[in-house]
Order: structure tokens, then sequence, then C-alpha cells
């Protein structure tokens, strides 16, 4: 299990960043306790950190996975009710909060990729440096697995997942020697595919960029999980549901996650006035305003202290006036939704872990 001292990246700049959206001062604005809705809640570090250094702050955890929500809810009992977990992928934030019946928050936070609890525990095959069940869904009840994709997948969609996703040099050679390799014995752990991998990618190439399993874990993690395609709804729903002077924060450690987060903002802060009119009219502002130039990354201290810090990429957006009316969303969101389950933390005592 992981450890519960495990302190999440760039932690002190992502509160700092809330602050402003979450702080006394915005309570008095707001006449009610501000709600963050922490998107990709985890083992409820950001969350911890919002309530114990923002006290008049509420926090709603949005996180896929039970085992996460409970071992949070845990963390976080002794907060009572300033904390709620919910059991939902992070695109139905706007479904989440209009449940609660909260008719918009103060800020939204995405902390984006696999949990270092995920990684800690074996059987949830997101980890590569020992021989485990090939699952790496986040939602361990539903949906198919990584074993699943190596072993039904055609060459083409396998190329293009692990050239997609994981940016590996050698997707089509890995993928002609997976389905090679699984006519004779499917793949159900990571010992043998990680095998293939040291096999297929030349010696000079394993020598440089890490792990030679690391692209392609990631690549079938991002594929099983549907990544990116929850992440281009999630972003113009959690700006939907920002009130004016709230903020969302993202946290990527991916390039294609960080261009969608990149996209997302500069839609939602360019002005739609023409470049030669010399005014722009009252009302046509854009609403949002971005609070970090371009994107921030974490420094020499903090990747020496945690490794997973050296891909950050953040970046943040803020509310400045009502919005005219919800934004454009891709079409395609499927109908079927996994049950949401609203947790509501055990007052009774329960340590931080």
């Amino acid at each position: 299990m992981a450890s519960p001292r495990h302190v999440p990246v760039l932690l002190d700049r992502v509160v700092d960043l809330l602050a402003p959206a979450l702080d006394e001062a915005a309570a008095a604005r707001l006449g009610a306790a501000p709600v963050l809705v922490d998107c990709t809640l985890g083992l409820g570090g950001h969350s911890e950190a919002v309530l114990e250094r923002l006290p008049g702050a509420r926090v709603v955890g949005i996180d896929r996975d039970p085992a996460a929500l409970a071992l949070a809810g845990e963390r976080l009992a002794a907060h009572g009710e300033r904390f709620t977990g919910v059991h939902a992928t992070y695109d139905e934030i706007g479904e989440v909060v209009a449940d609660l019946g909260l008719g918009e928050v103060a800020g939204v936070l995405f902390d984006l990729g696999v949990s270092s609890m995920q990684l800690d525990v074996r059987e949830r095959g997101f980890a590569y440096a020992e021989d485990a069940p090939l699952d790496m869904r986040m939602d361990s009840s539903t949906g198919p697995t990584a074993a699943d994709v190596l072993n039904t997948y055609s060459a083409a969609d396998l190329t293009r997942v692990l050239r997609d996703y994981g940016e590996e040099k050698f997707a089509r050679k890995i993928a002609a020697a997976v389905v090679r390799r699984r006519e004779s014995e499917p793949f159900t752990t990571s010992g043998p595919l990680v095998e293939l991998l040291y096999a297929e990618i030349p010696a000079p190439a394993r020598r440089t960029g890490g792990h030679p399993a690391k692209r392609t874990f990631q690549a079938l993690r991002m594929e099983v999980n549907d990544e990116l395609a929850v992440l281009r709804r999630a972003l113009p729903a959690a700006i939907d549901v920002l009130g004016v002077g709230g903020r969302v924060v993202v946290e990527s450690y991916h390039s294609l996650e960080d261009r969608l987060v990149k996209q997302a903002f500069t839609a939602a802060t360019r002005s739609v006035v023409p470049d030669d009119l010399p005014f722009v009219p009252e009302g046509s502002e854009p609403a949002l305003r971005l609070v970090t130039r371009g994107s921030e990354k974490a420094d020499a201290g903090e990747i020496e202290a945690n490794p997973r810090a050296a891909s950050v990429r953040l970046r943040a957006v803020e509310r400045v006036r009502p919005s005219d009316g919800p934004q454009d969303r891709p079409q395609g969101r499927s109908a079927a939704r996994t049950p949401r389950t609203t947790h509501r933390p055990d007052t009774r005592g329960g340590a931080a872990r």
C-alpha cells in the first residue's frame, strides 16, 4: 500500500493556486463555504492539504476507483461533513455537482495519471517491476483489462495505442510481436510482456529513456481507462460549473494530456472581439483568464525528492465573469454509466493514513 507520507507533486503550489478561490475572503464573498471538486481524489493528499490549510472550504472528491474512495474516506474522516466522496469518472463532474445540490463550485482540481496507491498494489497490474495480472483498470469492477487489449486488438490498433499514448518508437515492431506471441499463449500477467519488450526494443534504445516497459504500460493504461476521451469531456464540464472567482487547476504528466488542457484553456480565455477593434465592448471580455503563464514545471529539488514530478505540467485558469451558457462538448458520450455512490466519512475516528 502507498505510504501515508507520500506527498503529491507540487502540493504547495497547487494549494497556493486554489487558495484565492477557497479562502476566508472567498467564503465571505460567496456567503457560504466555497467548494473544491477534487476530480482525482486518489489517496486524498491534495484534499487533505486544502481542508487543513483552508478551514472554511469544503471538498467533493471524485474517483472511479472504489478502493481509493475508501482509503481517502478514512484519511479525511476527521474533517466530517466538510468532505464528500463520490464514485464517478471525472467527466461526470456536472452531474455530481447537480446531484449534490450545488449551483456552482469555487475550485476544480485534476491531478492526472495513475495514483501511487494503484502503482503500489501488485494485483492492479499498473507496475512492471514484478509479474502481476495485466489489469490496469482504475475501476476494477468494470470494463476491459490490459490483457484484453493485448489479446484482442489487431496489430494496427496495438500500433496506434503504443504510438499515440506511449510515444513508443518501436510500436509497430512490438505490436507484431504481441500478435505472434498470443497465438501460442494469451497474455495474462506482466512478466511475459516485459520479456517481450526487452527482446523487441534494441539494446541502444533500452539504455535511454527509462525502463523499456514504461511507455507500453503507460499506453495500455490510457487505453484501458479511455483517459484522453474522458479528459476531453471533463475540461469544458469543469469550466461550466465554475463560479466567478473560481479556478480550475490541472497537473498533467503526458504531452497529449497537456495539449488538451492547453487547448481547452486557450479556447476559454480567447477574446471573440476582432483584433482591429480599438476597444473591447462591455460584456465581450473572455469569461476566464489564465492564471499561469504557459505551463509550470517542478524545480530540481522537487524532482530529486519525487521523480514523478519530472514530467509534470501545471496550468490554471480563473473565471472572471459569468458564463454565457454551457460550453460545446464533443459528441458521442456514452449514456451507460456506473451508478454514482456518495460516501460520507465515518466521523467517529480514523487516523490519516
